[in-house]
């Protein structure tokens, strides 16, 4: 099979896709990725390449073409706009003449936010007459009321009428949360199939750790957020919940990663005096197994939205591997992730009251009870998230795809 991979973010950044890539590679399939210039999420395009240039790399084995954009700067809407207009722009007119002459069967694309980036998919998929799937990973117009960067209803009734355009002129459409589907479906037509394929665990977080820590952990109880430090994640909680738990002096929070309120939550610890909340920074994917082993918590936090309740965040299948239990300020599906696996303890998005006695539910529990989460969790990712299964499903839904346009086009 000749797949296509479509995706604003792609290695050297860190996410999901790239390990996705490297199991369809691994299957024996030839794959290209088409992305942009490297700046997430420090917004600087990173050393060795140029906002400006057009290009290809091989990584293991896969063939990078890379288009022009914007990088995305540091807290700046219009900026953050710049980058993802300009994305779409370069890879709708310099990704197809990057691709020019190639022949694919489908064209994937990994929709984190934007969504929209998927019109120049559209058009690229049109070009090379192949089907095109969609994997959604952010509900839109929904995530854009939720973080506030669009209220006025009009605006958001637009974004709505082009999300509608980009389900219909996809020959299928995957989502990476259950709860994802009923949402879809209200905008995609009825004619074009909607399917459930979770994002898989890191292929990194599933192995021991083989090296000495990144970061050693100071002795004590220590609860390990990684990830993203944005406007979703209700870090304010995190803060408020910390204040309530300062009769426990050896509970300290390590919040591990970056993003738009890595400042302002470095003016918060400093103004609210939380010498319990520490900020070490981002690491490398394939350091923080052995960062997370050593906690003897990790949290994942959203904020307590309707929307954010019908996704699974993607640290939560990272945290399963690990095997450390996992205490979720979650509503909705990703609380209900945990529940159902016996992995930890879920409270309420947004109450720094449940988050606060979770932690100290956790913090009296005997160790063994503790490690009996943790391996439960691990169980659940190999059942459920290992890349090694998920990837035969995700071949046969581009099968599926390949087969119904095939089927259209007679």
């Amino acid at each position: 099979m000749r797949i296509l991979v479509f995706s604003q973010h792609f290695w050297p950044e860190t996410f999901r896709i790239n390990d996705v890539v490297r199991q369809l590679h691994d299957a024996g399939h030839e794959v290209a990725v088409l992305t942009g210039q490297p700046n997430y999420p420090g917004g600087t395009v990173y050393p060795g390449y140029r906002a400006a240039a057009t290009g290809v790399e091989v990584w293991d084995g896969v063939a990078i073409h890379r288009v022009p954009l914007l990088p995305r700067g540091r807290a700046s809407a219009a900026r953050l706009v710049g980058n993802y207009l300009s994305f779409i722009a370069s890879a709708a007119l310099a990704g197809a003449w990057r691709l020019r002459g190639q022949r694919f069967d489908v064209v994937l694309v990994y929709a984190t936010s934007p969504l929209l980036q998927a019109i120049a998919a559209v058009a690229l998929a049109r070009i090379k007459k192949c089907a095109l799937v969609t994997w959604v990973q952010d509900l839109w117009p929904q995530s854009l009321e939720v973080t506030g960067y669009v209220k006025h209803p009009h605006l958001l009734a637009a974004v709505a009428r082009v999300v509608r355009w980009i389900y219909r002129h996809n020959t299928m459409l995957l989502v990476s949360s259950q709860a994802f589907e009923a949402p879809v479906r209200a905008l995609a037509p009825a004619h074009v199939p909607i399917a459930h394929h979770p994002n898989p665990g890191e292929a990194e977080a599933a192995a021991p750790p083989s090296s000495a820590p990144a970061l050693v952990l100071e002795p004590g109880f220590n609860v390990v957020f990684a990830g993203n430090l944005g406007m979703a994640q209700s870090l304010d909680t995190v803060l408020d919940a910390a204040e309530r738990l300062r009769d426990l002096p050896d509970l300290r929070f390590v919040l591990v990663g970056s993003g738009q309120r890595s400042d302002w939550l470095a003016g918060q610890v400093a103004a609210r005096a939380l010498g319990q909340v520490q900020l070490p920074g981002r690491f490398e994917p394939q350091q923080m197994p052995a960062i997370l082993a050593q906690a003897q918590a990790l949290l994942v936090t959203l904020n307590p939205d309707p929307a954010m309740a019908l996704t699974v965040p993607s640290k939560v299948q990272t945290y399963l591997a690990a095997g450390r239990p996992i205490i979720a300020a979650l509503n909705g599906e990703g609380a209900r992730v945990v529940r159902d696996a016996g992995a930890g303890i879920a409270c309420p998005a947004g109450d720094a009251d449940a988050l606060a006695a979770a932690l100290r539910r956790l913090y009296a529990m005997p160790a063994d009870e503790r490690a009996r989460m943790g391996a439960a969790g691990a169980k659940w990712h190999q059942e459920h998230y290992a890349p090694a299964r998920l990837t035969p499903r995700l071949l046969g839904h581009l099968r599926s795809a390949m087969a119904l346009h095939g089927e259209r086009r007679q």
